[in-house]
């Protein structure tokens, strides 16, 4: 059972050294009493979170004041660089939620994480890294099949550039990197080119608190394309549907086979495995050794224990004892002209400082990203064109979407748009086949 008496006010520094991603977090655990200061570095992104959270203008001179210190992503702007940071801090005594040179590269360098995952005993696809056009072009031709483009390094954030290959004998491929050889030939140092297995995409999160993987993980089923039917462009993130489990086979595949390796490194917080799951096995894509966006918001949402006491107790290495919601989730993100592209005459003309009006007042289950609150009144935020996150609950999948679009359709924003069909592949037949594949224990 989880602790019932409330745990004491405590001291919460939330650092954003690229873009601002974790103002929702800071937000909830702000509002259960805690004092919170929150830094974020990007001039385009430091009114996110204004009104709602109070800020500090040097997070470094906060340090000695936190309990806890949280970092939000591995970028400190174009470089991977918060879990030496992190590493640094610990070895002074802070608590810090954050990971560890190591840690970040498993996000940064996709061959990396994949030898990683081979030296624990975890199946892995077929995989190849080039640091060259042609030679990538060449090896499709010699070896003809369906493959998935991975960026490496900083341009992997531009999430618009995976590509994943649907013609048997990889001449999609063959045409896509063609055309990236010309257009970020000189940003894209690198890529990974994946064999592309069909079955359900699904990734295990667990929240590690530098000894061991707390007991609830997390199964959740992102959705990347712009428009519903996994249509258009990778955004990064549409939505995403969830529930909480065990330490079932997918967990003891995966994740629970670096457990050992992950308190060697001291990680603390949140990591994500992405894989392909099918009759013949489980297939590991790539790591999110940090809080996902908006999976974290949904996260959140979904702890029926505080939010503020988790993250303290994870931090200090202790069993947070966190209770979950025991049925599905949902979060939508509601997003805005140009989003997912940057054009900041669309931005400035459809968007900027656009109010987001709530006609009932009812603000139950919604969620920041790029918002500010001006005079009590909620507002974009930020150039990205991702205002706010709806969520729902249920003890179905139907009964998650349906409170989470009865909320979403609560909502004016000129211009605003989200898919309309997150949650349904789950109901629509990948439950049926995890469960039927035994992934899910009895």
């Amino acid at each position: 059972m989880a602790n019932d008496d409330p745990m004491d006010s405590k001291r919460f520094l939330f650092a954003s050294l690229d873009a601002a991603l974790v103002a929702d977090l800071a937000w909830q655990v702000h509002q259960e009493g805690h004092d919170v200061k929150y830094y974020i570095e990007a001039p385009k992104d430091k009114k996110i979170g204004d009104g709602f959270v109070p800020k500090t203008q040097d997070w470094k001179r906060e340090v000695d004041w936190a309990d806890v210190i949280v970092f939000d992503d591995v970028w400190v702007g174009t470089e991977v660089g918060t879990g030496a940071l992190a590493e640094e801090l610990r070895a002074d005594g802070h608590a810090v939620i954050g990971g560890t040179p190591d840690t970040d590269r498993l996000e940064e360098d996709r061959g990396y994480a994949m030898d990683i995952l081979e030296e624990h005993d975890v199946t892995t696809l077929d995989h190849r890294e080039f640091t060259d056009f042609d030679e990538g072009i060449d090896f499709v031709r010699e070896h003809p099949g369906p493959y998935v483009i991975k960026p490496l390094g900083e341009v992997q954030n531009v999430k618009r550039l995976l590509y994943v290959g649907r013609d048997d004998d990889g001449g999609d491929v063959i045409d896509v990197l063609t055309a990236y050889k010309k257009a970020w030939g000189h940003r894209m140092k690198g890529f990974q080119l994946q064999r592309r297995v069909e079955g359900v995409e699904v990734a295990i999160c667990g929240f590690f608190n530098g000894d061991r993987f707390i007991d609830q993980v997390n199964l959740n089923f992102e959705h990347k394309r712009l428009f519903p039917g996994n249509i258009g462009p990778q955004t990064g993130e549409m939505g995403t549907s969830m529930f909480w489990t065990g330490r079932t086979q997918l967990f003891k595949e995966t994740l629970g086979k670096l457990e050992d390796w992950l308190a060697d490194q001291g990680y603390v917080g949140s990591i994500d495995l992405n894989c392909i799951v099918n009759e013949r096995g489980i297939y590991p894509l790539e790591f999110t050794p940090r809080f996902g966006y908006p999976t974290i918001i949904l996260q959140e949402e979904s702890f029926e224990s505080a939010t503020g006491e988790f993250l303290y107790r994870l931090a200090h290495g202790e069993d947070p004892q966190l209770q979950v919601h025991q049925g599905y989730q949902v979060a939508i993100r509601i997003v805005l002209p140009p989003f997912p592209f940057d054009d900041e005459k669309t931005y400035d003309e459809n968007s900027r400082n656009a109010a987001v009006v709530f006609e009932s007042g009812d603000k139950e289950g919604i969620h920041i990203e790029d918002a500010k609150k001006v005079d009590g009144q909620w507002r974009v935020a930020g150039e990205n064109g991702m205002p706010i996150v709806v969520t729902g609950k249920g003890e179905t999948m139907h009964e998650a979407r349906e409170q989470a679009y009865g909320r979403v359709d609560d909502i004016v924003i000129p211009n605003l748009y989200y898919r309309d069909d997150i949650g349904e592949r789950w109901i629509e037949g990948d439950g049926d086949r995890l469960l039927a594949w035994g992934y899910l224990g009895p």
